[in-house]
């Protein structure tokens, strides 16, 4: 039975995850002091690493807390957590990292399927190069393209309508 309690509490967290990361990317990676550190991932460049690997970093160090919390303590629920955030950073590295920015040796873009859809949404948020008017926050769940597109269009018409005489 721990096993089964084991199994549903690291996959609730894993999916919680994505929550976390959505109220981070926006309200910390695009806020005021985050983007210092975010702001080069925005920016065309050549480099292998950008200071947004920091939050990797952060990630990872939040990760290998809590599995040292969980064998300093023995609970196995701390144990869970710390595998569900794990595994949401790896699928992270490889969904974020390998399939959207091609940062990993191997290449591959998807023709269609959710796969698409979820480099679609990230480069519709990658198409706005500054701290705000950003779309599609999170990494795992993608929204729809075609409504991320129209959000950019409406805003930029606006702006441009603010810009107008």
């Amino acid at each position: 039975m721990l096993v089964l309690w084991f199994t549903a509490l690291t996959v609730a967290v894993f999916f919680l995850m994505e929550g976390v990361a959505w109220l981070t990317h926006r309200y910390v990676m695009h806020g005021p002091i985050g983007w210092a550190w975010h702001r080069d991932h925005h920016e065309p460049h050549d480099k292998m690493f950008e200071v947004n690997d920091l939050y990797g970093v952060v990630g990872a160090l939040g990760g290998i807390s809590l599995f040292v919390l969980a064998w300093l303590t023995g609970l196995w629920w701390i144990r869970a957590i710390a595998l569900g955030v794990t595994l949401y950073g790896v699928v992270y590295a490889f969904v974020h990292d390998g399939l959207v920015h091609q940062r990993w040796p191997f290449h591959w873009m998807p023709r269609n399927g959710y796969a698409r859809r979820l480099v679609q949404a990230h480069k519709l948020h990658h198409a706005v190069q500054t701290r705000d008017g950003a779309v599609s926050f999170g990494f795992v769940l993608a929204p729809n393209p075609h409504r991320l597109n129209a959000i950019l269009k409406a805003r930029r018409a606006e702006r441009l309508g603010d810009i107008a005489p």
